[in-house]
């Protein structure tokens, strides 16, 4: 609830009082000073509530708040999510908020990677008391995070998960690595990952999901492979696969979808 702050400055003063104080000095100095101590009175009796309201709502507000888990994409590390971080903060998010999943990204997704989200997720709820995460990956990162949440259990730990630049339906580029490297073979369109993942249906639990592609990602091949059926899916205009990590309107629509209800 919004209070009126009024000033003394903005209160009027009583005109005859006045008056009788130029033409009697001193006899008028007593009533004027109660005036001044009432009106002051008044003004912390109506100011202090609001202050403690106002200070009483921060903790409501952050205890309504997930705490964000942040899984970088391939050949990357924690490290990418400097900006996000910094703008998370400035929104009133507190470093005990906010964690980077750090892992190997040439692991199987279904066989490795999604089990070990999964033990983060769960060290991140013990660490913090919340009964739920958000979860934000960006580029490869997408696939463990949404096999945890389909597969592994998550649909009952995430509230809200944001792909950046996710390969959610394959992308070609990972055949350069997939003689050799099992996440590529995961990236691949038609993997058993892909399938597994597209089967059914796309964005399921209570888990909110969203994503963010470009139409200038020259590592997602097709563009369009980034959205996914019951997200709210945003383009961003031309950007660079790794340009979504740092750009301000990508950030202000993450940071817009974790604050959503």
């Amino acid at each position: 609830m919004l209070t009126t702050r009024q000033s003394l400055r903005d209160l009027p003063a009583p005109r005859p009082a006045r008056r009788l104080a130029l033409a009697h000095g001193p006899v008028l100095a007593l009533p004027l000073a109660l005036f001044l101590a009432l009106a002051l009175s008044l003004g912390g009796a109506l100011l202090a509530p609001a202050s403690a309201r106002a200070a009483a709502a921060a903790p409501d507000r952050a205890a309504a708040r997930n705490p964000v888990v942040l899984v970088h994409g391939y050949n990357a590390d924690p490290g990418v999510w400097g900006a996000l971080r910094e703008d998370l903060r400035a929104d009133g998010y507190a470093d005990s908020e906010l964690f980077s999943w750090g892992y190997d990204t040439h692991q199987s997704v279904n066989e490795v990677l999604s089990g070990r989200l999964a033990a983060y997720v769960e060290e991140v709820r013990r660490l913090t008391g919340a009964a739920r995460v958000d979860v934000v990956a960006h580029s490869f990162g997408s696939l463990p995070a949404r096999w945890y949440v389909k597969f592994g259990g998550g649909d009952r730990t995430v509230g809200r998960l944001v792909s950046l630049a996710g390969p959610n339906h394959g992308t070609s580029t990972a055949w350069a690595c997939a003689l050799w490297d099992q996440a590529c073979r995961d990236m691949t369109p038609n993997s058993y990952v892909q399938k597994n993942l597209a089967a059914g249906d796309e964005t399921p639990g209570a888990v909110r999901y969203a994503t963010f592609r470009s139409d200038c990602d020259e590592v997602i091949n097709p563009d369009g492979s980034v959205a996914l059926a019951g997200a709210l899916n945003t383009g961003v205009g031309c950007l660079k696969h790794n340009g979504l990590l740092g750009d301000d309107a990508v950030s202000a629509g993450v940071r817009a979808f974790l604050a959503s209800p």
